[in-house]
């Protein structure tokens, strides 16, 4: 954990890996403000706890965004640490989700974080200091059958990271781009009627959101930028790098649902 955090904000903060964040910033002193849309749930975790400040926020109401980080500092204090985490995962066919479907899970997952970061980063440049983490995923490049509208999101939302990343190189702000494989949080639930996904889940090859924290604040404390957390996501990154073909071949003989 890193112990000089002193105020950070985390998105996402009513479960998996953004609860996680906030319970680990927290216990290591940390004020935490955080935000999620899910206000009821949010409020029940946080009931109790010294340090978190909660948040009613949608990431996709840019204006509710920017009040609340304007508010975190004047409250709080300067914001030294981002943890950027909301996402949704609709399992299902491309064509049968439809379009709005699509464009809703590209507004949370993709631009959520953009609003996020417009309302924060700037000012930890200006300051020269700070951490900037997001989930992305082994997802937008490891694609698979079942989840096009989230590998898109992902795939964005890496690219926008790792270019964010070298835009702003040597400004005293570590931006950091984690990208773990599937996790064992609430999350995989939507994506439970994929078979897939069922098979990953009794053979127990969903990763552990601790080890992966683990992992990822040790690259973080390291000053690395991109992390893969876990041996799978570095295999899965070098496969569709290197072996494309195979890697799909992979995908579709472990349980992904082929198009119809």
């Amino acid at each position: 954990m890193a112990l000089h955090t002193k105020i950070a904000l985390v998105t996402g903060a009513a479960s998996g890996l953004g609860r996680m964040s906030s319970e680990r910033l927290s216990a290591a002193g940390a004020q935490v403000a955080a935000l999620d849309v899910d206000a009821a749930n949010l409020a029940r975790w946080a009931d109790g706890r010294a340090g978190v400040h909660t948040y009613a926020c949608d990431v996709t109401d840019e204006a509710r965004v920017r009040q609340i980080a304007d508010e975190v500092e004047r409250t709080l204090g300067p914001i030294d640490r981002v943890v950027h985490a909301p996402a949704i995962m609709p399992g299902g066919f491309l064509l049968e989700q439809g379009a709005e479907l699509a464009r809703k899970v590209m507004r949370i997952n993709y631009e959520g974080a953009v609003n996020v970061v417009n309302a924060t980063l700037p000012r930890m440049l200006e300051r020269g200091r700070g951490e900037w983490i997001c989930f992305g995923s082994v997802a937008g490049f490891a694609l698979t059958p079942g989840l096009g509208a989230y590998c898109a999101s992902k795939a964005a939302l890496n690219a926008y990271f790792e270019i964010l990343i070298h835009e702003t190189a040597g400004r005293g702000v570590v931006i950091h781009l984690a990208c773990p494989p599937m996790v064992d949080t609430p999350l995989i639930d939507q994506a439970m009627s994929l078979k897939s996904f069922q098979v990953m889940a009794a053979r127990k090859l969903l990763a552990s959101p601790e080890k992966v924290l683990a992992a990822i604040e040790v690259a973080v404390e390291r000053g690395q930028s991109i992390s893969y957390p876990r041996p799978m996501a570095k295999w899965l990154y070098s496969m569709r790098r290197f072996a494309p073909s195979l890697l799909w071949r992979i995908i579709e003989q472990s349980g992904a649902p082929a198009a119809r």
